[in-house]
């Protein structure tokens, strides 16, 4: 139970810290600081493409159909491991996929954070907290390993919970050099996912039963 208690602590009080503009935010603008001072003082656009990179594996257009293949391709394992519900895996990767936006967009719009370049937000914009990126990122590569991982060895769940966990965390990096967001944004996107994420695996049914 730590996970969860853990991961609605700190996004209630990431989020109650946003709302009143509370002195956990020094953190953000701690973090930009540092960022725009490696920016500056250890330049190098290797660094500056991966961020970019890495932030754009939180990209709907790539996360999605990822999410989307991997549910088809679960259900294919499940029915090969003889699941009396070998299709579960397809609606469920297609309701993350609704589900990702109708969390993430009244959020941001509800707080309606300015990002970290400081522009303040144009008419009908939504804000940037919590991040999109992150939460697409979390959301799909962690739904589609749990699925996968359902009707897979040992040895391979490990691999598609690792490369889930990287891929999440890689996101957030990139975001965050690359000034798309502040690291909080990214950390309430974070602990947001893990809450569902934690709640679908104490669900979800090994594909065997």
């Amino acid at each position: 139970m730590a996970v969860p208690v853990v991961a609605a602590v700190v996004l209630l009080l990431v989020s109650w810290q946003v709302v009143v503009d509370g002195p956990l935010l020094g953190l953000d603008r701690s973090v930009r600081a540092a960022v725009r001072s490696s920016h500056r003082d250890h330049p190098s656009a290797l660094l500056d493409h991966l961020g970019h990179l890495l932030s754009d594996l939180g990209n709907g257009a790539l996360a999605v159909p990822v999410l989307l293949a991997a549910g088809g391709l679960a259900a294919r394992w499940w029915r090969r491991a003889g699941a009396g519900r070998w299709w579960l895996p397809l609606p469920v990767a297609a309701l993350t996929a609704v589900l990702i936006p109708l969390l993430v967009v009244p959020a941001k719009a509800a707080f309606a954070r300015p990002g970290p370049l400081g522009d303040p937000l144009a008419s009908g914009q939504w804000g940037w907290f919590p991040s999109g990126h992150t939460a697409t990122a979390t959301f799909s590569y962690g739904v589609a390993a749990l699925l996968l991982a359902r009707a897979a060895g040992a040895r391979t769940a490990r691999w598609l919970t690792a490369a889930a966990v990287v891929s999440a965390l890689g996101v957030g990096v990139g975001l965050v050099w690359s000034s798309f967001h502040w690291l909080l944004d990214v950390v309430a996107s974070w602990c947001l996912a893990a809450l569902v994420l934690w709640a679908l695996d104490r669900w979800l049914p090994r594909a065997g039963v």
